[in-house]
């Protein structure tokens, strides 16, 4: 989609739950203009952040059950993720100055 890896039901929990790092989950569809809007933003934060942020993107279309299990309603809404807990979800395109206020105290 942008850039940035996906990841899907099958390895959500091993790339997100499991991963080391924090990490930024968008959930995404294709179908979604303010997705594709912050690819740049997400490609630019995670080349700034490697090896403190891990961003991902994971696609509702064809991942319900992730979706479902964090009753995503709309795209796209972000979520991070720490020691395989929800810390923070917000929805809705960004600026990425206001992405990285956001996510200030996770990193």
């Amino acid at each position: 989609m942008s850039g940035v890896p996906e990841v899907t039901d099958a390895d959500f929990a091993e790339e997100v739950l499991g991963a080391g790092l924090p990490v930024l989950v968008e959930f995404t569809a294709d179908w979604c203009p303010p997705c594709r809007q912050m690819a740049p933003v997400l490609r630019s934060l995670a080349a700034a952040e490697e090896g403190r942020l891990k961003v991902v993107q994971l696609n509702v279309d064809t991942n319900p059950a992730t979706t479902n299990a964090y009753k995503v309603l709309s795209m796209p809404t972000f979520m991070v993720f720490r020691d395989g807990e929800p810390l923070r979800s917000m929805v809705g395109a960004r600026a990425e100055r206001r992405l990285r206020e956001e996510l200030r105290d996770v990193l």
